[in-house]
């Protein structure tokens, strides 16, 4: 029997056991316990070039664990900078990037302003709102009609991709008075906007006329000059 062997006591191993409620909180949990331990490890080292090298041996382990991000720019300075985070920005190496702050983390960003203004006719879009403030704010003129009437247009075309039937003129000249605050008045206007025909009409295709790439085209068996399909009569002479 191997001398060096000792017999190990159940309950001292037991006893020695690390549960996960006991140990270090991972920073980021995707690198796993180990790779944890091995910053942990280096932040420890003493000595500063063996601590720079223990540094970029972890960051060539961290990008092993994701070969499909090696490509991917700026992918290590990515890894640095999850490599000062993971050591709770405890290690003191050379980075070849600026190094983050824990300041600069904590930082949360500015609340964005949704453009949700709730609007009565909401199948028009905030979009046409904002067309129609800008052309509250132009002189009259003909570039003013012209945009106007550009306006009308597009709300007649958000009206009938929403409710997919036709729509008078009138109403929506009454919705731009509306949606303008008595600005923009075309009620009284002769002008005409675009026909809902045109506005729905979409190119439509044949489909028994696009085939794929080598499937043969199916002939019927009508005659191609009177139309007429082709009788077969039933072959009598050879019985008897």
């Amino acid at each position: 029997m191997n001398s060096k062997y000792q017999k190990e006591i159940a309950n001292d191993v037991v006893h020695h056991l690390e549960y996960n409620a006991e140990r270090s909180h991972l920073i980021i949990p995707e690198y796993g316990r180990h790779l944890q331990k091995l910053i942990e490890q280096a932040t420890a080292i003493e000595d500063a070039e063996e601590r720079n090298k223990a540094a970029k041996y972890i960051i060539q382990v961290m990008g092993s664990l994701n070969p499909h991000l090696r490509d991917v720019l700026d992918f290590q300075h990515k890894l640095w900078d999850q490599l000062f985070i993971m050591s709770d920005f405890k290690l003191d190496v050379e980075s070849p990037y600026p190094i983050p702050s824990r300041e600069v983390l904590q930082l949360k960003p500015d609340v964005l302003q949704y453009p949700q203004n709730f609007p009565k006719y909401r199948y028009y879009g905030n979009n046409i709102k904002y067309m129609i403030d800008v052309a509250n704010k132009w002189e009259d003129g003909d570039m003013k009609n012209a945009l106007v009437k550009v306006i009308a247009n597009h709300m007649k075309k958000s009206y009938l991709s929403w409710n997919k039937d036709t729509v008078k003129d009138d109403v929506i000249f009454e919705h731009l008075f509306e949606l303008s605050d008595g600005k923009l008045n075309m009620i009284q206007s002769t002008e005409e906007l675009i026909s809902t025909t045109d506005l729905l009409r979409t190119n439509k295709r044949i489909s028994n006329k696009i085939l794929p790439v080598g499937q043969p085209k199916i002939q019927s068996n009508k005659n191609t000059k009177t139309g007429k399909s082709k009788t077969y009569t039933k072959n009598n002479n050879n019985q008897k």
